[in-house]
């Protein structure tokens, strides 16, 4: 039942956007601000990965809408505290080196904090559905996942915006940016279905911290208990 939620997912959410463009530096500086945002921010990519995953775990049509609204509410909050980390990592890291690295820093940090926002909105929407009534609960994932597509489709601009500068090249060979693999899921939860349910090429910026083809409530079709 939360298949379209996932699907919707897979666009992913925003991620570094603006820190593109030419290096007005040397590559060594370039290297060391990607090495000091991907060592802090690896543990929210992981967060996020695992929290798509979780959504995945839930996709089967036997799923029950109150696990399904408890996961998805879990998940979608755990997304939301990620990238309000990774906008704090952003800004730990100081400005890139790149032309114009202070504004694109706190865009950066202001798009970031944005999706924290968004999420956690998403979260709220979700905790106020009725799971008693299924089809009531069905058109309210769906609503929600036609949210959801909007935000995915924002970072996904934003993502490729990123792969084209020297800061995304360098982001890319550090194993903190690289792709998280999604934590077992607990005893009885369910296995996601595929590599679909992390963040698409994960953590890096080639598709990366967003969440892809992840996890979202197939509002399409009725939940069934």
């Amino acid at each position: 039942m939360n298949k379209k939620l996932a699907a919707a997912l897979s666009g992913g959410a925003v991620l570094i956007l603006t820190l593109s463009g030419c290096s007005d530096d040397s590559s060594k500086k370039v290297d060391d601000w990607a090495k000091t945002f991907c060592s802090t921010a690896q543990p929210q990519f992981k967060k996020i990965t695992d929290a798509n995953a979780a959504i995945q775990a839930q996709t089967r049509d036997d799923s029950k809408p109150a696990d399904v609204q408890k996961t998805d509410s879990a998940a979608f909050q755990q997304i939301s505290d990620a990238y309000k980390a990774l906008g704090a990592a952003v800004d730990k890291a100081g400005a890139p080196p790149v032309k114009d690295g202070a504004a694109t820093q706190q865009e950066a940090v202001k798009e970031l904090n944005a999706s924290s926002v968004s999420y956690a909105n998403l979260k709220k929407k979700v905790d106020a559905l009725n799971a008693g009534d299924q089809a009531a609960f069905a058109k309210g994932l769906e609503d929600i996942a036609t949210e959801l597509g909007k935000i995915s489709s924002t970072g996904d601009a934003s993502l490729k915006k990123l792969e084209a500068g020297d800061i995304g090249k360098a982001m890319q060979k550090q194993p903190g940016c690289q792709k998280q693999t999604p934590s077992a899921p607990a005893s009885g939860a369910g296995a996601p279905a595929d590599d679909s349910a992390s963040p698409s090429a994960s953590a890096s910026p080639s598709g990366s911290a967003s969440p892809s083809g992840s996890a979202s409530p197939s509002a399409s079709e009725s939940p069934k208990s």
